[in-house]
């Protein structure tokens, strides 16, 4: 009997100076689950059809689709905007400098589409750029460990969310939050074993030859070791 395809729409936010890994870590391993990618490597169908059909969007935060520049590489190319990005099931936010207030059009975005998404993943300094919007108030939230410390001891660390500190990532409801940079690898990882066929899941991890690292223990805990972040 034929199944339901799953079909998966995700934006991927693209701040100007966001961490390349932030974005290219996550989206090149979830894409690796793809039906569009597993097709060229001759999966048998009965594992093919476990796998999600992706659409991906690239979300340009200015009116127009100029490119973006990252921490590193190529530019970015958008192939939206705020305005005209389609629905979306799932939205990543990568690392930006979470000193930068957002504009208001991004806040409006942000609050507008957590409402429709299933889950919000951030990563990085992602979570503190989304904290100015106060969806992540009170909920438990992983970041960039070093930035968190560097905000305590300034006093300017937003106290109305429970900042995590010994963690490489967490979960609390539809949010999604990762620690620094190479933790989005992680948060991905447990993103896709939570949504996919382990099957799927355990291919795919041979295929990449990529052994994702569990929640806990965390390396970098001692970072944060004995900081007060709430």
């Amino acid at each position: 009997m034929a199944t339901t395809p799953l079909i998966w729409s995700i934006g991927v936010l693209l701040f100007p100076q966001h961490q390349l890994l932030d974005a290219a870590g996550p989206v090149d391993h979830i894409n690796c689950h793809s039906r569009t990618y597993l097709e060229a490597l001759h999966l048998p169908p009965s594992l093919l059809n476990k796998a999600p059909i992706i659409t991906w969007h690239y979300i340009s935060l200015s009116d127009n689709l100029d490119p973006v520049a990252t921490s590193a590489g190529p530019l970015q190319i958008p192939s939206t905007t705020l305005a005209d990005c389609p629905p979306l099931d799932y939205l990543l936010v990568p690392g930006a400098d979470p000193r930068i207030p957002l504009s208001e059009a991004t806040c409006t975005f942000l609050k507008a589409r957590f409402i429709e998404v299933k889950g919000l993943l951030t990563v990085c300094t992602g979570s503190l750029v989304v904290a100015q919007t106060g969806l992540l108030d009170g909920l438990n939230v992983a970041s960039n460990k070093v930035v968190l410390l560097m905000l305590a001891s300034q006093k300017s660390l937003n106290k109305n969310v429970k900042w995590v500190g010994d963690r490489r990532f967490v979960r609390d409801g539809k949010v999604w939050s990762a620690g620094g940079v190479t933790a989005g690898l992680d948060l991905a990882a447990e993103f896709l074993r939570q949504h996919l066929d382990p099957e799927l899941v355990a291919t795919v991890e041979g295929i990449v030859e990529y052994k994702p690292n569990p929640a806990q223990p965390d390396p970098f805990a001692h970072i944060l070791e004995g900081v007060q972040l709430g």
